[in-house]
């Protein structure tokens, strides 16, 4: 069976990729501060009938990622596919936007989903065989009022997935994006109410996106099914953004 590690895998969209791609591969659920909430998630995959386990990992830190991907590779051998979902916000309009709030966000999203992909590819390469999807947002194709950094960072991871999908398509690898809108989750929850209904206002279907509406798209990608579709990037929003 292949292994997927999903980082950021601990909680919200991430917990729900990791618990449908538990279906059909062993599942390393990455997490950098919240290891509880990782062994939680193992336990359920465990539950259903599925193979997983956690593993620490910062995607800032190249030490950290290397130690990851090695412990990962003496227990299965190798991240067959990876999906890339570890992010942060740190919002705030561009006067007031201070210069490491900018470099955190940037460094975490963008920089984090390079060094995962780099570390990832060594196996890919030699098996042949690999899947890296990226985790992207509608901010990064519309933008958004106080997220420049965040949306910069997610528009950029779009343009990076193309670049390497070029690179590996002979390799049997795809590299593909799933950008969700409006998804509910513990970060939409705390939004005051009057925003929810102005958000829900712009979504042609009436109602913001479930995780499991993400995570559905995350296995196609990396399953066998969507070996000839790289490069891509796919919308999960409802159709409040059509490309």
């Amino acid at each position: 069976m292949k292994t997927a590690l999903v980082t950021g895998g601990s909680r919200g969209i991430g917990k729900g990729i990791a618990l449908e791609l538990g279906k059909s591969f062993n599942v390393v659920v990455g997490y950098s501060s919240s290891k509880d909430s990782g062994e939680e998630v193992v336990e359920e995959i465990v539950k259903s009938g599925g193979t997983a386990s956690t593993v620490e990992i910062n995607v800032t830190n190249i030490e950290s990622i290397e130690k990851a991907f090695t412990a990962i590779e003496k227990k299965y051998g190798g991240v067959d596919v990876l999906v890339n979902n570890a992010g942060i916000t740190k919002d705030n309009i561009l006067p007031r936007l201070k210069e490491d709030d900018w470099n955190d966000v940037i460094d975490t999203n963008l920089s984090g989903s390079f060094r995962t992909s780099q570390r990832a590819i060594k196996h890919m390469m030699k098996s042949k065989w690999g899947r890296i999807v990226y985790i992207s947002s509608i901010v990064g194709m519309m933008g958004n009022q106080g997220q420049a950094n965040y949306a910069a960072s997610k528009a950029a991871i779009i343009g990076m997935s193309k670049s390497l999908a070029i690179e590996y398509a002979k390799k049997n690898i795809t590299v593909n994006c799933v950008s969700p809108g409006f998804i509910i989750s513990d970060m939409t929850m705390n939004i005051a109410e009057k925003v929810k209904l102005f958000l829900t206002s712009r979504i042609p279907m009436g109602k913001l996106g479930t995780g499991e509406d993400v995570s559905n798209c995350v296995a196609f990608l990396s399953s066998d099914s969507a070996s000839y579709v790289t490069g891509e990037t796919i919308h999960v929003n409802g159709g409040m953004y059509m490309s």
